[in-house]
């Protein structure tokens, strides 16, 4: 069979090595404009993509077309291909950490606690001694390193870094995606397109700084090892060098293991999936997976699926819990809406043009089997549990390498065996080269090109359409870190939910409540007479501690765009809170407000 790579050029000529850098060059001078023109201090409910200077997207519109007439040419050399997904991670992923002054996302915030707490404890602690948060103990593989790297660089927090952690996930992700791809095709176009379209459709959000974005790095070079190293031909060729593979992904699925819960679970299905291929009926790698998954689970993480295991049944086959909706789960504005769309758009689009590779390139399915199997597997996860409901972002997630490929196939011409393609050369040499040059330029060019660009333009909204929730301004940090600067052991901070910046910090020592996360019926009753009611619920925190309410721009963003209390609610309540006795002000700025409970006897600090 032949590969896309022995297909005809696209086109030729004396000046074609260095063209690439022209719109490459250019779409990175017209993104650096839009960093130093955009103003994200008044986003709405479509996040960054309103807040952008329309120089960002042409230079996106630029950078996608550059890099589509650049691997399209066979005789380009692949540093062009590996240069243009560079420019593409740097727009995509690198504009958040330029534009905003502090770090996304309030699960990041949690996970510097996590690791403030491990610095500060010196070790690992039991639910007797940190309650819930006591799961990050049972796998702290990513906590610990994020530990010792923190020392190691010498900074008082990783949120000194945590802003860039996008990016460097991402990077972390392509080698082993280009030793996946390569495995089952020499063809440097199918290679980066495919590349390109993972990035682009990985909009699910879990590249932050967090133990599954290393976890996920990890599970794709486990893959790629496997894919690589363990098939038939491999074998083959010496048992000595198989077993230093064997130890490579010991080492690579124990770190997997001790830092997330639900990727040995997705390696597993996946290396499961490859042993129903004939190339692939090694069970080392499924049997290395299970031993210390189980090992793991018997051990440091049995305290946690003890007291989780009952819920974890009953999720069984609870597929509606994966698309549930209703109070706290319902995108509410036109912006959170389209954001919700342009997501299950892309990722609906980008798994049709997989189908279509699948059908249309017979013998690419034929080659590629084993990646084909990798991308189903993660299918019946769906029905094995919500995880939160999050388990249909993940299951797109855990899916996207296999998909990618598939659908960079359906863009590019269809592969063929080495008697059709002769046939086709043939045929081709007999037509004029006019009518040979406007088939190149003609359907199979600027269709494709307009599915690729559609795609990349579409992951802006998908992925920073939420940013009115994710972003924290300064003065709400200030305000938060003033909180925690003064609450001694043994306080109480209530707010309206936990999307504000460290809202776990202390979280050994000083309760949390959020009481948008209690039944409904309690939340309407707070709405009804939020002094009163707040003021019982924080009642009974001995001394030294203080009963503190704090509300901040992020909660009021993430209780509107999720369909729970909206503006005037929310407002009503500082109101009624400002306006009672019990209360007093203790600090307040542009993003927020912060009362305290007066204690009743003794002088009121």
């Amino acid at each position: 069979m032949t590969d896309l790579s022995d297909l005809p050029p696209a086109w030729s000529g004396r000046g074609a090595q260095a063209w690439p850098g022209v719109p490459l060059l250019v779409a990175l001078a017209l993104w650096a404009y839009a960093m130093r023109h955009t103003d994200v201090s008044p986003l709405d409910d479509y996040g960054l993509v309103s807040a952008l200077h329309p120089a960002f997207w042409a230079g996106l519109a630029v950078l996608t077309t550059g890099f589509w007439f650049t691997v399209r040419d066979a005789r380009r050399p692949a540093a062009w291909s590996a240069a243009y997904v560079l420019g593409l991670l740097v727009m995509e992923r690198a504009t958040q950490a330029v534009l905003y002054p502090t770090p996304l996302y309030a699960w990041a915030w949690k996970h510097e606690a996590v690791i403030d707490h491990l610095l500060t404890a010196g070790g690992l602690q039991t639910a007797d001694q940190v309650g819930d948060m006591a799961v990050y103990d049972q796998w702290p593989g990513f906590f610990a390193a994020q530990a010792a790297l923190q020392r190691l660089l010498g900074v008082d927090s990783a949120a000194m870094f945590m802003a860039w952690w996008p990016l460097a996930s991402s990077l972390m992700l392509l080698l082993p995606l280009l030793l996946i791809y390569r495995t089952f095709t020499e063809d440097r176009r199918l290679i980066w397109t495919a590349v390109w379209l993972f990035y682009v459709a990985n909009w699910v959000g879990q590249d932050y700084f967090s133990p599954q974005s290393v976890a996920y790095a990890l599970h794709v070079g486990v893959l790629a090892v496997v894919l690589r190293r363990f098939g038939r031909s491999a074998v083959r060729r010496g048992r000595p060098r198989q077993a230093v593979w064997t130890v490579v992904i010991t080492v690579m699925i124990t770190a997997i293991v001790i830092s997330h819960q639900l990727t040995p679970g997705m390696l597993v299905v996946c290396l499961l999936a490859l042993c129903l291929s004939r190339r692939y009926r090694d069970w080392v790698p499924v049997v290395t997976t299970v031993v210390i998954f189980l090992a793991w689970c018997l051990t440091a993480a049995l305290p946690f699926l003890s007291a989780a295991m009952p819920d974890m049944i009953r999720s069984i086959g609870d597929v509606g819990a994966n698309v549930e909706t209703g109070y706290g789960a319902t995108p509410t504005g036109t912006g959170a809406i389209a954001t919700s769309w342009a997501a299950r758009l892309l990722s609906g689009s980008v798994l049709l043009l997989a189908a279509v590779g699948v059908l249309r390139q017979r013998v690419l399915r034929h080659r590629a089997w084993p990646l084909l199997l990798v991308a189903a597997a993660p299918l019946p996860m769906f029905a094995a549990s919500s995880y939160g409901s999050e388990m249909i972002f993940r299951v797109l997630l855990f899916m996207l390498p296999g998909a990618a490929f598939f659908a960079a196939a359906a863009l590019l011409p269809k592969v063929r065996t080495l008697a059709a393609d002769a046939a086709a050369q043939e045929a081709a040499n007999r037509r004029a080269t006019g009518t040979a040059e406007a088939r190149r330029w003609g359907i199979g060019t600027w269709v494709p090109l307009a599915a690729l660009l559609g795609g990349t333009l579409a992951f802006v909204p998908a992925y920073s359409g939420k940013d009115r929730i994710n972003y924290f301004p300064p003065q709400e940090v200030a305000l938060v870190r003033q909180l925690f600067d003064q609450a001694p052991d043994g306080s109480l901070v209530v707010a309206a939910n936990r999307n504000y910046p460290d809202a776990y910090a202390s979280y050994w020592s000083v309760d949390h409540y959020w009481f948008l996360d209690d039944a409904r019926s309690h939340v309407d009753r707070i709405v009804r007479s939020p002094a009163a009611t707040l003021a019982r619920d924080m009642a009974g925190v001995e001394r030294p501690g203080r009963a503190y309410f704090l509300l901040t721009q992020g909660q009021l963003a993430n209780s509107e765009m999720n369909g729970q209390l909206d503006k005037a609610q929310l407002n009503r309540i500082q109101r009624s809170v400002a306006a009672s006795p019990r209360f007093r002000l203790v600090a307040e700025n542009s993003a927020g407000w912060l009362y305290v409970l007066k204690q009743s006897g003794g002088a009121e600090r």
